[in-house]
């Protein structure tokens, strides 16, 4: 298994305990997923382009170095900017002004992370493709 591979399988099973987690009414856990997946398939496109190592959390900046190498990524910048905003306040109660994130993600605030995340993998699934 490739590089490249083992960061996209890791990006789909995180995709998928998000929908689980949201599914459970854990959203901000299935917030906190989305980008995590996000950025796990980002790098995964990539490693496949022979870029490594890959480092960094930003899905947007991930997403504009790949956009440099195939101009499409351009299209889902949009997503990784609102993805990046779940990075830290949807795991800790100082990220966010008098609220705790258990109480603060909701179901549509969930559905809109993991929509922008099938945005991304998507992408991230076409460039790949043989």
């Amino acid at each position: 298994m490739t590089e490249a591979q083992r960061w996209l399988k890791q990006a789909l099973h995180d995709r998928d305990a998000a929908r689980l987690n949201r599914d459970h009414g854990f959203h901000e856990h299935a917030c906190f997923l989305a980008q995590q997946s996000a950025e796990k398939a980002l790098k995964a496109f990539l490693y496949a382009r022979g870029q490594g190592p890959v480092l960094g959390h930003s899905t947007l900046l991930l997403a504009q170095e790949a956009a440099a190498l195939e101009g499409a990524f351009a299209k889902v910048e949009s997503a990784c900017r609102r993805l990046d905003q779940l990075y830290i306040p949807t795991r800790y109660p100082n990220g966010l002004p008098d609220a705790v994130p258990h109480d603060f993600y909701d179901r549509s605030l969930s559905d809109q992370a993991l929509g922008d995340l099938d945005g991304v993998i998507a992408c991230v699934q076409h460039a790949m493709s043989p």
